[in-house]
């Protein structure tokens, strides 16, 4: 069975029945994780485990594992600081934020993979302009440079640890105060403002090899009238054409406020992989992932899974435990709880 373009959450800590059936049907190909998926360690190595363990070629195991608010394992885990700590850092000492940000991603998918999560959809290249409530510290400042330098950085530490990249919200999440999980969200820039501003992270990135991107459920009107997500001239003509982006493009969840412009759970599923995704989100509505699954026909072109087949995360440790006996990881470790105030804690002091 190939791999399919849909990308489904599960209930709890193991799989159920109806988490086996959903996850075997031919449109999937994906598994995203939440904080309610993660009891310990080895709870966690368990059910990835079994996840990869159901289909060949094994499902894509994924999670939102940014740092600050939004780090979906914590107990066990180092805890990684909001990405705005390495931009305060960055103002005063630009060198060491960046050595800083490589050893955050580092450690963030060493960690993930010693418990078999393939990648973690980070980093953030919105810009903080103090408006987006949503993005707010996720960003790591307000400085398009800074952010693609900071991004970068991540990106070579995230690869050491033997995981692919995903940039989100293209082509900018932070000039909207509405949050796109609640609401319509609306940016009124011209694409020339945009281009000069929250487009230079994501151009920088795919220039430094940039594995995936994510784009946001914006509606940017004086470029398109759909949200960005359901946009082929933003995927097809700005995001490939423009950025000359070959990687996998993921919707963000299709079960969010600012994706129902698009209509039912089909029609949204159907306009994003159109416009140009690789694969689709469906998480925290199982009734609209079995609507999707009993309705979708997309035949995956060969382009698309080639691109999905590269996010396998590689590197694999066998346990933490190994990898807590590496001196070049603890010495990471160790230099991640020096960042921001108490924002960053070893996870077995």
């Amino acid at each position: 069975m190939g791999i399919g373009p849909c990308m489904l959450d599960i209930a709890g800590v193991t799989l159920t029945a109806d988490d086996e059936a959903r996850l075997r049907h031919p449109q999937v190909g994906g598994v995203i994780l939440f904080a309610r998926n993660y009891k310990s360690l080895c709870q966690l190595n368990e059910l990835t485990a079994s996840i990869h363990a159901l289909r060949t070629p094994p499902l894509l195991i994924a999670v939102d594992q940014e740092g600050g608010r939004v780090q979906r394992f914590v107990d066990g885990f180092t805890r990684i600081p909001a990405m705005r700590e390495l931009g305060s850092i960055w103002d005063e000492h630009p060198r060491r934020a960046k050595h800083l940000a490589q050893q955050v991603g580092y450690v963030l998918a060493a960690e993930l993979r010693a418990c078999g999560v393939d990648f973690s959809f980070t980093p953030v290249l919105d810009i903080d302009f103090g408006i987006s409530k949503v993005i707010g510290d996720r960003a790591f400042h307000s400085d398009p440079q800074a952010i693609a330098e900071l991004a970068h950085s991540l990106l070579l530490g995230l690869r050491q640890g033997g995981m692919q990249t995903v940039g989100k919200h293209f082509p900018g999440h932070g000039y909207v105060q509405a949050d796109s999980h609640l609401d319509i969200s609306i940016d009124e820039r011209s694409y020339t403002d945009i281009e000069l501003c929250d487009l230079i992270p994501f151009r920088q990135m795919v220039n430094y090899g940039l594995t995936a991107v994510m784009p946001a459920h914006v509606i940017y009107p004086k470029v398109d009238k759909y949200p960005a997500g359901f946009s082929k001239i933003w995927l097809k003509d700005i995001l490939r054409g423009e950025l000359g982006f070959s990687g996998c493009i993921f919707s963000d969840d299709l079960s969010m406020q600012g994706a129902t412009v698009a209509g039912g759970i089909l029609q949204r599923a159907e306009a994003a992989l159109q416009a140009g995704c690789d694969m689709v989100l469906v998480c925290n509505q199982p009734s609209l992932a079995d609507e999707l699954l009993a309705e979708l026909k997309w035949d995956m072109p060969a382009t698309s899974k080639a691109r999905l087949v590269h996010m396998r995360g590689h590197y694999h440790s066998d346990s933490l435990v190994q990898l807590r006996e590496q001196a070049g990881f603890m010495r990471a470790v160790h230099e991640i709880a020096t960042i921001g105030p108490g924002t960053a804690e070893l996870p077995f002091a």
